[in-house]
């Protein structure tokens, strides 16, 4: 009889159970219906009484985008005539005419022509301000998107009037459309005799590919030591990290696990493939704008012992997104999992699910960090992206480097240099003479720039403190005195940090020549994170040591 009533008892709380469970979901769901059909009764009150026309589909876009933003940066939701940028994100393929336009000065200006495109074969160069697109002036029109303009079916031609440094009269081009396929791998090449360095600036679908084609052309020149950058690599298609990490590790061996929600997506993927190479030492280059499948690549290279790492922790983010059809040939990128590589560990930085009271959000802390062990038993950790086997401090920009960058007097400069020189030296013997960084110097002396250092700053801070706390007027001699010393000096601060802005200019300059090839060759010498890394291997025993912790 006992037992009798303990079933009855247990079957009771069961059905309890079964119950509470049952009346949260219905809970649930009223909640949704019940604010879904507020939010259509609020929309029919403002489309019949709001004292303007309103636009349903900027205004249900907005409404939509301000929700998904209390969710995190990478929920997102596109409209169908946005579905084009989206199909270009995922593929890295659009019909146009393969040039970066961006704005100066309420001016569209020709920022990059990209190698091998209908624009550059149709003579576009870089610093073209374009007037006319068809026809059509975009001349001085903040509202004017030349991008789109430019887009358009295959084998149709648009005709651009452009102005063009040192011509008076305004010239037209002709350009006809065709598919543009942005890479994925801008650059590779050998960049000392036996060291191969392969530059992977997005994962598309197109990047395994890309980067096999670029190994084994480095392998067939003579390359026995490999430099793959991922920094400045916001990520993309998690396959394609898994095919890129397939290259370098065995078959069958765990690349990443995604866990979510909806626990039948999640999933363990392994390598499928024989490998290209597991015997060429490998060093990645990561930075903090390393994120996403850039972070799965570097992170898996790390937690095999496959390679080192050279550079700042990466970016920090360990969330999947799926892609969802919706109505309307509409699409909802939503965030699904998060991705856990071979240690264990999840290199998620930020905690969008717990938000301060002011909706911010802050970084996992180190207190909350968990230990894992790389293939070897190197110590790695999880929260906050991949941290670099060895660090290299990131270079901070000079306050007059910022300010003429920011200006646009450094692209300015190359566009005048690009007018009245012909040609310029392959761009990794390319070097401005003192003579020429003293007309740079000249030019810009009579254009608008100014900029704060940090020193300035912190004085003024200082000044502020001093009249709050009624100590200025015992000090007021010696802050003078000391604004005096550190008030910056433009032509003070030409000569003072001559190197960085040479720097900066020779690399836009050999950009201007030689495309984005030209940009990232130019930057070899200077590169600290690249000569890191060559200086690691010219030194294989620490290599090594470093592989196995030992250092």
């Amino acid at each position: 009889m006992k037992k009798h009533w303990k079933t009855l008892a247990l079957a009771g709380a069961l059905a309890g159970s079964v119950s509470l469970v049952a009346m949260k979901t219905d809970d649930r769901f009223f909640e949704i219906a019940r604010n879904l059909d507020i939010y259509a009764t609020l929309f029919k009150e403002l489309n019949m009484y709001y004292v303007d026309e309103i636009n349903p589909n900027r205004m249900v876009k907005t409404s939509i985008d301000g929700m998904l933003k209390a969710l995190d940066p990478y929920t997102n939701f596109f409209a169908e005539d946005e579905i084009e940028d989206y199909m270009t994100m995922t593929t890295g393929r659009y019909n146009g005419i393969g040039a970066l336009i961006g704005q100066r000065q309420n001016k569209s200006i020709v920022l990059m022509v990209y190698e091998g495109t209908p624009a550059e074969k149709a003579g576009l160069q870089i610093g073209d301000e374009i007037l006319k697109i068809d026809g059509i002036s975009i001349a001085n029109r903040k509202d004017a998107d030349p991008g789109k303009l430019l887009k358009g079916q295959n084998n149709t031609s648009v005709k651009l009037t452009i102005q063009r440094y040192g011509q008076k009269a305004p010239q037209d081009l002709t350009v006809n459309r065709d598919v543009v396929k942005m890479t994925n791998v801008p650059y590779y090449g050998m960049i000392s005799e036996d060291v191969g360095y392969i530059d992977l600036k997005d994962f598309t679908a197109t990047a395994s590919r890309e980067v096999r084609t670029a190994f084994q052309e480095l392998k067939g020149k003579g390359m026995k030591k490999l430099v793959l950058d991922v920094r400045e690599n916001p990520g993309g298609l998690l396959n394609m990290a898994i095919d890129i990490c397939n290259i370098f590790i065995p078959k069958d061996s765990e690349v990443v696990t995604t866990k979510g929600k909806v626990t039948e997506w999640n999933k363990t993927y392994t390598a499928l493939n024989p490998p290209l190479d597991l015997e060429v030492p490998i060093i990645v280059l990561t930075n903090s704008r390393s994120a996403s499948a850039a972070e799965i690549v570097s992170g898996v290279i790390q937690d095999y012992d496959r390679g080192v790492l050279v550079g700042q922790r990466t970016y920090g983010k360990g969330l999947v997104q799926t892609t969802r059809e919706l109505s309307f040939n509409t699409k909802l990128k939503i965030t699904t999992a998060k991705y856990y590589i071979p240690s264990g560990r999840c290199i998620q930085a930020i905690d969008y699910s717990h938000r301060n009271p002011d909706g911010s959000v802050g970084k996992i802390p180190d207190s909350l960090k968990t230990a894992f062990k790389t293939k070897a038993g190197r110590v790695v950790y999880d929260g906050g992206g991949v941290l670099p086997d060895v660090v290299v401090e990131a270079q901070t920009p000079t306050p007059i480097a910022l300010s003429l960058t920011n200006k646009g007097l450094i692209f300015d400069y190359a566009v005048k240099y690009r007018h009245e020189h012909p040609s310029i030296k392959p761009a990794r013997e390319f070097h401005l003479t003192d003579a020429e960084y003293a007309d740079f110097v000249k030019w810009a002396s009579d254009k608008e720039y100014d900029y704060t250092t940090q020193v300035e700053k912190d004085l003024g801070t200082l000044e502020a403190s001093a009249k709050k706390e009624k100590y200025f007027d015992q000090i007021q001699d010696q802050l003078k005195a000391l604004k005096t010393k550190v008030s910056h000096s433009k032509d003070a601060d030409m000569m003072t940090f001559k190197t960085e802005l040479r720097t900066l200019l020779e690399q836009e300059i050999a950009g201007h020549y030689y495309l984005q090839k030209g940009l990232k060759e130019a930057s070899f010498a200077t590169d600290p994170e690249l000569k890191a890394a060559l200086a690691l291997f010219k030194d294989m025993s620490r290599y090594t040591a470093t592989l196995k912790g030992t250092k």
